[in-house]
C-alpha cells in the first residue's frame, strides 16, 4: 500500500538547486521512504506524531549530501540566501559522500500544530496524514542541529525544545559548536 505524504513549498530538498540535503532519486527515495513510514516504531517519537526516521544504506544513494568539509579557500565557498537569511555555504561539488541518511516526517496534526507553520499559515488539508519536513543527508559524525535552529527551537520554534533538560540544553551545545568548526551545509 502506498503511503501518501507531501513535501510543504519550504523544503527545498528536491528542488533543482537546493541549500542542504538534494534529493536526486525522488521516486526511489519516496518509495523507500514510504516502506520506512508503514514500519515507523511510534513509540519512539519524543514529541507524538513527529517521526525521525533513519533510513536503510540503499536510501543513501538517492540524495547529495548536505554537508561538506569546512575549509579556509574563501573560494570553496557560495553565498545564498535562505529563509529570510543571507549566509556562506560549500559548494556542492565539495559534499561529502553521504553516510547516513535521516528523514523528520510528522503527521498532519502535529504538522499543523507546529507554531511556526501555524504562524505562517502552511497548515495542510486532511486528506494529507504525512508531512515530510526534513531530509538530513550527512557524513562524519551525526549532524547536531544548525546554531540557528537550536536557538529558534530554544525560543519557541519547536515544541520538542520545551521538554529538554538543561543539562541536555548545554551538551546539545557543545556538540554544535564541535560540529560546526569542521563542517559546513553545502549549496548549489
Amino acid at each position: 500500500m502506498e503511503v501518501k505524504m507531501t513535501v510543504p513549498h519550504v523544503l527545498s530538498a528536491f528542488a533543482p538547486e537546493t541549500i542542504g540535503t538534494k534529493v536526486i532519486d525522488p521516486d526511489r527515495f519516496l518509495a523507500i521512504l514510504g516502506g520506512a513510514i508503514r514500519g515507523h516504531d511510534l513509540s519512539r517519537d519524543r514529541v507524538p506524531g513527529q517521526h525521525f526516521i533513519v533510513l536503510s544504506e540503499e536510501a543513501v544513494n538517492t540524495v547529495s549530501c548536505g554537508v561538506g568539509r569546512r575549509t579556509a579557500n574563501p573560494d570553496d565557498y557560495v553565498v545564498r540566501a535562505h529563509r529570510g537569511r543571507v549566509d556562506a555555504y560549500l559548494r556542492r561539488d565539495l559534499a561529502a559522500p553521504a553516510e547516513s541518511l535521516a528523514v523528520v516526517v510528522y503527521t498532519h496534526d502535529a504538522y499543523n500544530a507546529d507554531p511556526q507553520v501555524a504562524a505562517e499559515g502552511r497548515q495542510v488539508g486532511d486528506d494529507v496524514p504525512h508531512v515530510i519536513v526534513a531530509v538530513l543527508a550527512s557524513a562524519g559524525p551525526r549532524p547536531p542541529l544548525s546554531p540557528y535552529r537550536f536557538v529558534s527551537n530554544l525560543a519557541g520554534g519547536n515544541r520538542e525544545a520545551t521538554l529538554w533538560s538543561a543539562d541536555e540544553i548545554r551538551a546539545m551545545a557543545q556538540e554544535i559548536v564541535e560540529y560546526d568548526q569542521g563542517w559546513c551545509v553545502v549549496a548549489d
